[in-house]
């Protein structure tokens, strides 16, 4: 009895993607991240948490959103449709990963971790609606959002390297300033979500729960880990010039200095200003691309070599008959 083989399998035989197709799938998956940051953040801004009042449907009578609900439930429900939008890119990514040649697990364990990391955020967003927009909900499901983007820039940046052993590329204490800088920038994140759930913006008309904390106090602790981050950032470029680091990380740190510059000018206009939504919206914006760039210049203090050849590709038998001769693949991109 001939072995079954499974949908992957088979559109592996007939597939093969080039490198440079399976980095902008992964790449793809970071954009979409973003967006999913953002348009969660525009559901809360425009006051739509509970534009949908049940879940997994819209009202326990409907799984769309109705006429009478007006522009909120279209809003929370066209976020609830991101999901899919979501997970159809990731998907592709899988299947990309897996059909590249020679087959890398790496990625595709990555692609799958991003896939449990979604369905896991749509159910704990469902436990956010059930429960009336927790403060504490919240800002657990935007830092969900967060894990996925950090594994979405980690498939980007194994996408476009080889699989080799990490080899430094500075001294251990360079990397070690680096994560200290990533791990700043988390905490900075994390007291950001507390910000929110203590700020005015609770995500619906209605009087919802916050955390009882003085707003202006967290967001001076906020304002506090931006300058240590700022510091940080600004420790880590003159360290790399000071040993003479390669060029590439020097560069990820010029990129982090732009959006950290950017973010703190979106920061105090939307403090001075009364907290606009817009503006708001801008500032969560500005949150994942610093993400974004702070792992992005860790990342770039090793390497893994290049990207592997293609192994020769078999194709699949067809009607019966022995299957020809290999093909050699063309070399991947690099």
């Amino acid at each position: 009895m001939p072995n079954t083989l499974n949908p992957l399998e088979l559109i592996a035989r007939r597939w093969q993607p080039s490198a440079r197709f399976v980095r902008r799938a992964a790449l793809a998956t970071v954009v979409m991240a973003v967006i999913i940051v953002v348009t969660g953040g525009a559901v809360r801004l425009t006051q739509s948490g509970l534009g949908c009042s049940t879940w997994p449907k819209c009202t326990p009578d409907s799984l769309t959103p109705t006429a009478a609900m007006g522009i909120n439930g279209y809003i929370e429900f066209g976020n609830r449709m991101l999901t899919y939008v979501l997970c159809a890119v990731v998907g592709l990514f899988i299947i990309a990963a897996r059909a590249r040649h020679p087959r890398r697990r790496a990625l595709t364990r990555l692609g799958w971790a991003q896939f449990w990391v979604v369905m896991g955020n749509a159910v704990w967003g469902g436990i956010v609606v059930l429960t009336g927009l927790n403060p504490y909900l919240v800002a657990a499901h935007f830092l969900l959002s967060t894990a996925l983007l950090t594994v979405a820039v980690l498939t980007w940046q194994r996408a476009a390297e080889g699989d080799e052993e990490p080899r430094d590329l500075v001294a251990r204490p360079v990397r070690q300033l680096a994560w200290l800088l990533v791990a700043a920038t988390g905490a900075l994140t994390v007291i950001g979500t507390v910000v929110t759930g203590t700020g005015p913006h609770a995500g619906d008309a209605k009087k919802v729960h916050r955390i009882p904390l003085d707003w202006q106090e967290i967001t001076q602790l906020h304002v506090d880990f931006v300058y240590i981050v700022v510091g940080l950032s600004v420790a880590l470029w003159f360290t790399l010039r000071a040993v003479k680091a390669p060029a590439a990380p020097r560069r990820r740190v010029l990129e982090l200095f732009a959006c950290i510059a950017a973010q703190g000018v979106i920061g105090y206009v939307q403090y001075f200003m009364g907290l606009p939504e817009l503006v708001i919206g801008l500032h969560m914006l500005g949150s994942a691309l610093v993400w974004i760039c702070v792992l992005r210049a860790a990342l770039a203090l090793r390497d893994r070599g290049p990207l592997p050849e293609e192994d020769a590709v078999v194709p699949a038998p067809s009607d019966g008959h022995e299957a020809p001769g290999p093909q050699v693949a063309a070399a991947s991109s690099r």
